[in-house]
């Protein structure tokens, strides 16, 4: 989730806890333990961009980082705001439940999550909802500029945390079945048109959770289309990219190179341009892709200079919207698929 997505939650967690009188300190504690796995992005400022992608939703997103945070931030509030009638118990339980929220709701979108680091590596990655869902944030912000805005004492406070917590949970489930549905006609569509595939992957288009982003992998490419809920017929269009990894004969042993494959999940394309080796990480979709099928991908790392790769993951996400593309974006997602850009 984006951070004050987190930060909004984190407030609404404290207020459920502590509704009775104790005041915005608990929102303010709340945010603080919902944002402190995030701590990570000050790797960026030391760490090439391939160790600092691991790095990120690494560690600090761990368990084992869960259990070693939570008791310093339960000692230091306890600390801090004697006297009270606060268990310890109670803070430990309390900022155990912001920080695994954090932890949980991290795992639903593509990036991928270190559970069990350092002890391993692997990433979960639920592929359920995007990094950015207007739908799932707007109540938890809602909630917080109200609960800001209220007296400590208000009897509404209530209803506030109550909706800034219960709405993103039903929607979170919403997208669960959504994602059910997405898988259910890609299975139907390698069924029907007997695809050879070894695995798949599908993941929501930026903003909204109708649209989907599917990636086919076989032994060669990759077929990638969109597909949307509201599509009425049940066949993905496709285009083909193959994998050219060919191109990494002389890449085995770069130290980028290798990180970048394991922080792709494997999903990943190269390519030359204008004699540059172009690492794709399918992952995270294409720019206007529902539109250009055969458009850049977003995250495309480029391995011959390592200098320009700032800022990738979103690399042209929205850098070129303006109101059409809005307008063809939008319809596309509600099932109009023939349309063309004027």
């Amino acid at each position: 989730m984006d951070s004050l997505t987190h930060i909004a939650i984190g407030a609404c967690i404290g207020e459920a806890f502590f509704e009775k009188g104790f005041g915005k300190k608990a929102m303010l504690w709340g945010a603080l333990a919902q944002s402190i796995p995030d701590i990570d992005f000050i790797t960026n400022l030391w760490m090439k961009t391939p160790e600092a992608l691991l790095a990120h939703r690494g560690f600090t997103h761990s368990i084992l980082f869960a259990f070693l945070i939570i008791p310093i931030f339960a000692l230091l509030a306890e600390k801090i705001h004697r006297p009270h009638n606060i268990s310890f118990k109670n803070w430990l339980l309390f900022f155990g439940v912001a920080v695994f929220v954090h932890l949980f709701l991290d795992a639903f979108n593509n990036y991928g999550i270190g559970w069990f680091e350092p002890l391993s590596h692997q990433r979960f990655s639920f592929n359920v909802i995007y990094v950015a869902d207007p739908f799932f944030s707007f109540f938890p912000i809602l909630a917080l500029a109200i609960l800001l805005y209220k007296h400590r004492l208000d009897p509404m406070r209530t209803f506030w945390w109550k909706l800034g917590l219960y709405f993103p949970l039903i929607y979170l489930s919403y997208t669960v079945i959504n994602k059910i549905k997405i898988n259910e006609v890609v299975e139907q569509n390698l069924s029907i048109r007997k695809l050879p595939f070894n695995r798949y992957l599908t993941t929501p288009a930026p903003l909204q959770n109708w649209l989907w982003y599917v990636v086919i992998e076989s032994d060669l490419g990759y077929q990638i289309g969109y597909y949307s809920l509201f599509d009425q017929s049940s066949k993905i269009q496709l285009h083909y990219f193959p994998k050219n990894h060919a191109l990494a004969i002389n890449l085995d042993n770069d130290e980028s190179y290798q990180k970048l494959v394991r922080f792709s999940h494997h999903y990943y394309t190269l390519e030359m341009q204008n004699g540059q080796h172009i690492f794709n990480d399918l992952r995270f979709g294409q720019t206007f892709g529902w539109q250009n099928p055969s458009g850049n991908f977003v995250f495309h790392y480029i391995l011959t200079k390592p200098q320009e790769n700032a800022m990738i993951i979103q690399r042209g996400r929205f850098s070129n919207w303006n109101k059409s593309q809005m307008i063809y974006f939008f319809k596309r997602v509600f099932g109009r698929s023939n349309l063309r850009l004027k």
